[in-house]
């Protein structure tokens, strides 16, 4: 490889394509060496793709150069992965697309798995799902603005559970092409609004300004809708103990409107092994907004996940990643 394929490689990682257990094409994007050490795994959250965490992974690849290996994956439907069946689009197909994820790119050595919002819900249903991971493969977790159950009780969940919400996806599924050029409209008037509630209470840069609204309402309407009823259904409360047995971590802003920040407390409280992380002022898009915040407390995550697996309060000389 020359050195400037190499240097695009780095920025842009080594592109992939997994095929999920039912021949879904799932877009994959990996960054670091593939054998090194330990494969930290990153699943985005609802409408959005793997760009939202590109503030926070350009912050890790500084950290750890090449000793950590991290994969970046688009869910069915979104970004430049494949669409599918709607009846497929729900949180625990989620859970067994990263399990085919896992299986091709990271086979083999320990996994940490860092979820933002509907990503941290395919975490926990991972956890369900494949309980004899917890604690072998996989050696900590990352729940960044997420919940395990009850987000359509506060914060703008609350209107998920509406007769207009089961009015949208009835007349999605009619007439896609007419409400796909609907939302084209609806996003010219609602963008300002959805971006303040994504971005909190301080002011933040024009590059996170712009990547947010590059990310904003991109993923087709039908995936965007079909999702809603695993959500509003989603309910983890009796998977957590599962958790227990490894390091995680739980973060999210103090002024995330979307999933508000009292879910994360309900979470960290009954997970043994979290560290509880609040950023003031910050919203639902806080791996952006806050993004070096944010990779400073995933790498001390991966540090202890690596300590508690190896039995030391340090990464052995077999387990070294760069800081």
């Amino acid at each position: 490889m020359s050195l400037l394929t190499r240097r695009a490689a780095d920025f842009d990682g080594h592109h992939l394509t997994v095929s999920a257990d039912d021949g879904v094409p799932i877009a994959v994007r990996e960054f670091g060496a593939s054998d090194a050490a330990v494969t930290v795994v990153f699943a985005h959250g609802h409408c959005l793709r793997t760009e939202s965490w590109v503030l926070l992974r350009e912050h890790l690849q500084r950290h750890w150069g090449e000793s950590v290996h991290m994969v970046f994956y688009d869910h069915r439907g979104h970004g430049d992965s494949g669409a599918a069946d709607p009846r497929t689009y729900t949180i625990d197909q989620l859970a067994h697309d990263l399990d085919a994820v896992l299986r091709a790119v990271a086979p083999t050595g320990p996994v940490v798995l860092v979820g933002h919002s509907m990503g941290a819900m395919v975490t926990l249903a991972y956890a369900r799902l494949f309980p004899e991971a917890i604690g072998t493969r996989i050696i900590g977790v990352g729940l960044i603005a997420g919940a395990a159950n009850s987000v359509t009780r506060v914060g703008l969940g609350r209107f998920l559970s509406g007769p207009a919400v089961t009015s949208l996806q009835v007349a999605v599924r009619r007439a896609p092409r007419v409400m796909q050029a609907s939302k084209h409209f609806s996003r010219r008037v609602f963008e300002p609004i959805m971006r303040d509630a994504a971005l909190g209470t301080r002011k933040v840069s024009p590059r996170v300004l712009a990547v947010a609204t590059t990310i904003l309402n991109e993923t087709p309407l039908l995936t965007m809708s079909s999702f809603l009823d695993s959500l509003i259904r989603f309910d983890e409360t009796a998977t957590l103990h599962r958790l227990g047995v490894i390091p995680s971590l739980v973060l999210a802003g103090s002024a995330d409107i979307v999933i508000p920040f009292a879910h994360s407390v309900v979470l960290a409280s009954q997970l043994d092994g979290a560290e509880l992380v609040r950023l003031d002022g910050a919203g639902h898009s806080v791996i952006l907004e806050r993004a070096e915040e944010v990779a400073a407390a995933i790498v001390g995550l991966v540090q202890r996940g690596v300590a508690a697996m190896t039995g030391g309060p340090e990464f052995g000389p077999e387990y070294a990643v760069a800081g």
